[in-house]
């Protein structure tokens, strides 16, 4: 039953009510048919409507010898036209109107049981709204535990994405001086390339012409 009623959480106290209503409904239908096996037997009760007058015989010519309660209990003995005969607790056998018997227990023997039954089906639904309660209030919990989490991943990945925008723009910075820095050793090798080029044509050109020209005055000396 737990696994097919939603939470009683959710009803408002008219559905409640009603849920009761349906239920207490349900019980009776369920109990008629109990009380109604034994309409093949002997017994019969008085019906609800009223104190009936009950006679020595069969006919309404017979003298009244008592009366029956609402509701009593009595054995049926045999019928006879439009009268049964019944014995009645105190062991007398008289009779009846066939039309003031019933085949189940009047209202004042049921409404004990039922009580009862209702009792016991309020217990029962509220053992399931305080289960359901508690379900309730678990998952509230665990939503709330996991919307915290939420949050505070939501903080750390705040803090990762400044640090790696922190991180991106001085590698930026970084990349910028990198390439001042590369342009500053070209310019200086190219200046020592200068040099180095001024030398060895220095060395390659001019150092042998004045070789020669110093040779050729040594040579006018001798």
């Amino acid at each position: 039953m737990s696994r097919s009623l939603p939470s009683l959480a959710c009803f408002s106290s008219f559905q409640l009510r009603a849920l009761c209503a349906s239920l207490l409904g349900g019980l009776l239908s369920a109990a008629s048919p109990a009380w109604a096996q034994e309409k093949g037997g002997n017994s019969r009760w008085v019906s609800d409507s009223l104190n009936t007058y009950v006679r020595s015989g069969p006919t309404d010519g017979y003298r009244i010898v008592g009366t029956l309660s609402s509701g009593q209990k009595v054995e049926l003995l045999r019928s006879q036209g439009d009268y049964s005969q019944v014995r009645g607790e105190n062991g007398d056998a008289v009779w009846i109107p066939t039309r003031d018997l019933q085949d189940m227990p009047g209202q004042a023997e049921r409404l004990p049981q039922l009580q009862q039954k209702v009792a016991d089906l309020s217990a029962e639904l509220k053992g399931i709204d305080d289960t359901w309660k508690t379900r309730v209030q678990g998952m509230q919990e665990t939503l709330d535990s996991r919307k915290a989490l939420i949050d505070e991943l939501q903080a750390a990945r705040s803090d990762l994405d400044s640090q790696l925008n922190q991180a991106q723009a001085e590698l930026r910075e970084a990349r910028a001086q990198l390439g001042e820095e590369r342009q500053q050793v070209l310019m200086t090798y190219m200046v020592y390339g200068g040099g180095i080029a001024g030398a060895g044509l220095f060395a390659g050109l001019i150092l042998p012409t004045m070789l020669r020209v110093r040779r050729k005055r040594n040579d006018q000396w001798l």
